[in-house]
């Protein structure tokens, strides 16, 4: 029996996960040997507990076999001070579970061509996964900080820094990934100007001989996002840096027309995730019923594949998702012009019934 810990959040988390949840009932009434245990995370835990990350969530999150998460954040904890910001309660998460291997999928549904800002002829069948480092460069690289130079100018600094050994388990990670999908990998680096990324070039290539049946190549960040708007098809598995994945993905993720339709999975060495809509608590519209669950659905989709190791459900979620957008039905995010839309709920209820 896999323990799957449910993590609603802030905003509009809690809404689009109990759609989620409909879902893993769903397939938990035919057949799926999975036990759902709720937590608080981010401005929630706050409210309630006094931090964004309790120590009793940490436990459940170290017990359970996977993590689905909705949201965290809002306007009325940007005030606290950093530590006890909503975000610290995600970002405490992805360290202490050790959550390196970030994927984020770009995949534009032919019913939605439409909706994306470039022509549908450019998108249409895009299926891109981004594989971006998630817990080390410059986010976490020391020294950092602001200081004061003898001339009583601020100067602020940052450090990007990779060991070896952080490259080569993102890369492996990226080539398994590779292995199942279309066998083509791109590094995105900045090597011509940048000795960290030097290396990064220099381990993956290392491990392409591990994996002879993935064809690598190389590119460069700059090139790397005018491809991405020129002609983003021609990608099959990216990986890169934690700053260039951060960038790249949201746009990648914006080719698709809507961020309301996107998954995304942070992984460890052993397969162990958190799986949550990349999108965020959109606080605008918290409590209104409007927003779109699919992202989140998909979540459990990718849970589904990547940790549990079950690609047969994982496909009936996605199948179930095709099938409610064949019949018209569309969140106000993914609504044309004039076009009626339904509410997160009824979405949710219009995906159980498609399975």
């Amino acid at each position: 029996m896999k323990k799957i810990l449910i993590l609603p959040g802030d905003g509009i988390g809690p809404e689009i996960v109990a759609e989620a949840v409909k879902v893993l009932d769903r397939l938990r009434a035919d057949g799926l040997s999975v036990e759902l245990e709720q937590g608080l995370v981010g401005g929630s835990a706050y409210d309630a507990k006094g931090h964004p990350l309790p120590e009793d969530t940490l436990v459940q999150a170290r017990a359970a076999d996977a993590i689905l998460l909705g949201a965290v954040g809002g306007p009325q904890y940007e005030s606290l001070d950093r530590p006890l910001r909503p975000e610290q309660g995600l970002l405490g998460l992805r360290a202490e579970l050790k959550l390196f291997s970030n994927l984020r999928p770009a995949i534009l549904y032919p019913q939605l061509a439409e909706a994306s800002t470039l022509k549908p002829e450019v998108v249409s069948g895009l299926d891109i996964m981004i594989v971006r480092e998630l817990t080390g460069g410059i986010y976490f690289g020391q020294p950092r900080g602001v200081r004061t130079l003898d001339n009583g100018e601020k100067e602020g600094f940052n450090t990007l820094v990779y060991r070896e050994s952080e490259i080569e388990r993102i890369g492996r990670s990226a080539f398994e990934i590779a292995q199942k999908r279309g066998k083509r990998l791109c590094s995105v680096d900045k090597a011509n100007v940048l000795e960290v990324t030097e290396l990064w070039r220099q381990v993956m290539l290392e491990l392409a001989k591990d994996y002879p049946d993935v064809e690598l190549s190389h590119m460069y960040v700059d090139n790397a996002a005018m491809q991405l708007v020129r002609a983003p098809k021609q990608f099959d598995v990216m990986v890169t840096t934690n700053l260039f994945g951060d960038i790249l993905s949201d746009a990648a993720a914006m080719l698709t027309g809507s961020i309301g339709m996107l998954p995304s999975a942070s992984l460890d060495a052993d397969g162990k995730g958190m799986y949550e809509p990349i999108h965020g608590s959109a606080p605008d519209i918290a409590g209104q019923g409007v927003a779109n669950p699919l992202a989140t659905i998909l979540s459990v989709a990718m849970m589904l594949r990547y940790s549990f190791g079950q690609p047969e459900p994982a496909e009936r979620i996605e199948v179930a998702v095709g099938k409610v957008l064949d019949q018209g039905l569309r969140t106000p995010d993914i609504a044309a012009e004039g076009q009626a839309s339904v509410g997160t709920a009824e979405m949710g209820d219009a995906v159980v019934a498609a399975l």
